[in-house]
């Protein structure tokens, strides 16, 4: 089919069963509902870039399965250039947005790095996975599906693993082995954009051993599957979509949801991981490289927002941008040290048998760790820039700033420098909400743990070859192994 609009779009998750909750209550539509419909708006606009001009390079490529045009966040990626434009699409996505699109990331990583194990799997154990994962993909690319990620469990007791957990459902698990699929019960927590999703990709959140091997489950499943509950969770300022003008500064938005599975039948041909748990570390360890070092490229769009946003707010308090040229430096290079370093673990990678590319794991990695401590400086740049208007919390409602009663006076003593009052409000909300509200991405968290990420990084450097190289280097002759440890 023709690359899908967002008509189709809209029109396809209208026909879904209703099974998504927030605020306690059922969401009828999430294409109009005020809870999620801005988390849709935000995926929408990831499919019109597909048919703009000047953006479809990013935002679509040639299919290599069936040589036609295709949505790139559900294409494979065969080569560094490929991969690096999924870096490319992150950070437009945030110019569009401001905000995360997980159904166009997440899933899309997903497939690429089951196309990967599945065909080690079948080359390893003459299992049948790859040809699954081949005729999924090729649905994935036709239809132009937004396939939201699911890694993350809720795993209980951090001390014990999954078999070990007083409620095996804590991580998700086979339940059941029939024939034609598979059962599974359990849960998967803060996924990132599963309201605009038309399906969900499951994966292991851990590497697991031969007592865990029922929690070794990898497939797709559609996102209103019959048995699956999903509750869609709470930001910080959530709640403001149901205000009026400017205190919800964006059309756009993020939602992530609790995914809760009671007995959910998952058929034969969406199954690409059964109980095989010698497959699940290396699940992680590509996923995990390829989307921290690609996660590079989401925080440094939303901070090119933040630099433009600050620049704004600057001229509508009354003050020259120059007035802060090295805050407004330091912004900017801190978003490119993350671009820039993921793209550099992307070069550093390698082509997998398969054909698809796999990122360099210990530079994205300490992508990861840039990731998670970066955007902080960034926001608070863009907050001692904006002054208190933006951080303090001071600045009134919508609905006081347009009273008829004193919404004049407000406005009088809102107004600063270049426009309007409501510029300036307009502008200070937005930076309020990239900084302290609902649109701050998951910098520290989003794509796992820093200090998972430093575990990598400490396990990955060559500590033996770097203090031989010193050694040698110092003419030392004696060998200075690690210490004795002290009883």
């Amino acid at each position: 089919m023709a690359l899908r609009t967002r008509e189709q779009y809209l029109a396809d998750l209208k026909k879904m069963r209703p099974n998504v909750y927030k605020f306690g209550r059922l969401i009828q539509d999430v294409t109009t509902d005020p809870a999620t419909r801005r988390v849709v708006e935000s995926h929408a606009r990831g499919i019109d870039a597909a048919h703009d001009p000047e953006l479809a390079d990013i935002f679509t490529t040639t299919s290599n399965l069936t040589g036609r045009t295709i949505h790139r966040n559900t294409s494979l990626m065969t080569n560094a250039e490929e991969m690096i434009y999924n870096s490319k699409f992150k950070r437009e996505m945030y110019h569009l947005t401001g905000s995360c699109t997980g159904a166009l990331c997440v899933g899309w990583n997903g497939f690429n790095v089951m196309w990967s194990v599945s065909h080690d799997m079948d080359h390893e154990l003459g299992t049948d996975y790859h040809p699954r994962v081949k005729k999924w993909g090729q649905t994935f690319q036709d239809k132009g599906l937004l396939v939201a990620g699911a890694l993350t469990d809720a795993k209980g007791d951090r001390s014990q693993r999954p078999h070990q957990q007083r409620d095996l459902d804590a991580n998700l698990r086979i339940v059941d082995r029939r024939d034609d699929g598979i059962v599974i019960r359990g849960a998967k927590l803060m996924i990132c954009g599963t309201a605009a999703a038309d399906e969900i990709f499951l994966l292991p959140g851990n590497g697991y051993r031969e007592e865990d091997r029922d929690f070794a489950v990898a497939g797709v499943v559609p996102k209103d599957i019959a048995g699956l509950t999903i509750v869609e969770t709470r930001r910080p300022s959530d709640g403001r979509e149901l205000e009026e003008g400017f205190d919800c500064p964006t059309q756009t938005g993020i939602t992530q949801a609790y995914l809760l599975f009671e007995d959910v039948f998952v058929p034969h041909d969406r199954v690409f991981l059964a109980g095989e748990y010698k497959y699940t570390g290396p699940i992680i360890t590509r996923f995990t490289a390829t989307y921290r070092a690609c996660i590079g490229a989401c925080v440094a769009g939303q901070g090119d927002v933040m630099v433009g946003a600050a620049a704004l707010i600057a001229r509508a308090n009354g003050l020259s941008v120059k007035t802060f040229r090295d805050k407004l430096t330091q912004m900017e290079l801190n978003n490119e040290t993350t671009f820039t370093m993921g793209v550099g673990a992307i070069a550093l990678g390698e082509k997998h048998p398969s054909g698809t590319w796999l990122a360099d794991s210990l530079a994205a990695h300490g992508n990861k760790i840039h990731v998670a401590t970066l955007p902080y400086e960034t926001k608070r740049l863009a907050q001692e820039i904006g002054g208190g208007i933006v951080e303090t919390g001071c600045l009134p409602s919508y609905l006081d700033f347009t009273s008829p009663e004193y919404g004049h006076l407000i406005q009088k003593y809102v107004t600063a420098g270049a426009g309007s009052a409501e510029t300036r409000a307009r502008i200070a909300r937005l930076i309020e909400w990239l900084t302290i509200g609902a649109g701050v991405p998951g910098c520290m968290h989003g794509g796992g743990s820093p200090d998972g990420a430093r575990m990598v990084v400490f396990g990955s450097t060559p500590l033996e070859k770097y203090a031989a190289l010193a050694r040698d280097l110092a003419g030392v002759t004696e060998d200075l192994g690690e210490p004795a440890r002290k009883k």
